[in-house]
């Protein structure tokens, strides 16, 4: 038989009353997560005034840019699950502020801009030169139905399989070196590009479209960046070349210009000034969220670019994966 009141237990009934008690109190919200408070301004300030971190050690500055939306949004939802653990109203207030400069920054570019009225349409993608399905790739590309197409990191026998691929979709292409422009209309005036390092990784080319409007395509590869402990982010090559690049771009007396390529680097990257500050991106003014493109497998940046002046972006999109270790992007453009 069970007594009445038995298996009950006021002690724990009021402990629990008890914390709940605790949990509205003021004094225990306000005074609970100061730490945490403090790390959330902090991150606030990283945000806001990340072009103010010199690149004088390791390209700190640049590192931080590359992956600026990563290191806030994760940083802030880092914060928020301490906060809500330690039960810290001083905290959660607190960080609406770098959510806040979060939003700022980013927000506008998780919503789709994408509009009506494109006239011709440019896409762009490295291959990867280690490519193991180049025919594959070559298939992909035709399919996708662009005007103009960018390859990068052409080389070895993938360069006769690309060349074979696309022939018959695009009657006209040039090659530079490693890099390659396929287009179904006329070229003229194609020539390589020197962006200082060495070798050929830039190529320009008139091209004239059905309504006879002349426009120039700039094809490049940037020089990659490295990650290392010792020397932090390495990208005086890369550097250097953006500002050859934009250089060429300046003086190009065509005053439509498309710049496709593989700049390794984003559109928040101060090196690429050269380039950024004159052009626009497509994806920024068109796009549907950041646009990710490498690596493929789990893209992180957008370091594939589209962008151009004199012309207008109507909408812009990754495509779907291929052999690469980079997502081939495309955008419709008004000439």
């Amino acid at each position: 038989m069970t007594e009445p009141g038995q298996g009950h237990h006021p002690g724990q009934a009021g402990s629990r009353a008890e914390r709940l008690r605790n949990w509205w109190r003021p004094e225990g919200m306000w005074r609970r997560g100061l730490v945490l408070a403090v790390l959330a301004l902090l991150l606030a300030l990283l945000i806001f005034l990340h072009a103010e971190i010199p690149n004088t050690v390791g390209n700190l500055g640049s590192l931080l840019e590359t992956f600026l939306p990563w290191v806030g949004g994760l940083g802030i939802l880092l914060l928020l699950a301490a906060a809500v653990l330690r039960r810290s109203a001083t905290a959660l207030v607190v960080l609406l502020v770098p959510t806040v400069a979060w939003g700022v920054l980013f927000a506008g570019q998780l919503t789709d801009k994408a509009g009506e009225g494109g006239n011709l349409t440019v896409a762009t993608h490295n291959v990867n030169a280690d490519n193991p399905d180049p025919a594959g790739t070559a298939r992909d590309i035709v399919a996708a139905g662009a005007d103009v197409v960018a390859l990068e990191e052409l080389s070895g026998d993938a360069l006769s399989t690309y060349r074979q691929g696309l022939a018959k979709a695009y009657p006209y292409h040039t090659i530079e070196g490693t890099v390659g422009l396929w287009s179904k209309r006329p070229l003229t005036d194609t020539r390589p590009v020197d962006i200082k390092i060495g070798w050929t990784r830039a190529l320009r080319a008139t091209v004239t479209a059905a309504d006879g409007q002349q426009f120039a395509v700039y094809v490049a590869h940037l020089p990659s960046v490295r990650v290392n402990p010792q020397k932090g982010f390495t990208a005086n090559p890369r550097d250097a070349s953006a500002k050859a690049l934009g250089e060429a771009i300046a003086a190009d007396p065509v005053k439509k210009v498309v710049l496709l390529g593989d700049l390794n680097g984003t559109m928040n990257d101060r090196s690429l000034a050269p380039v950024t500050s004159q052009m626009r991106s497509a994806q920024g003014a068109a796009g549907d969220g950041f646009g990710f493109t490498w690596p493929a497998a789990f893209p992180m940046a957008r370091i594939d670019q589209i962008m151009m002046k004199g012309m207008s972006p109507v909408k812009a999109w990754v495509m779907p994966s291929t052999g690469s270790d980079h997502l081939p992007i495309a955008a419709s453009v008004k000439i």
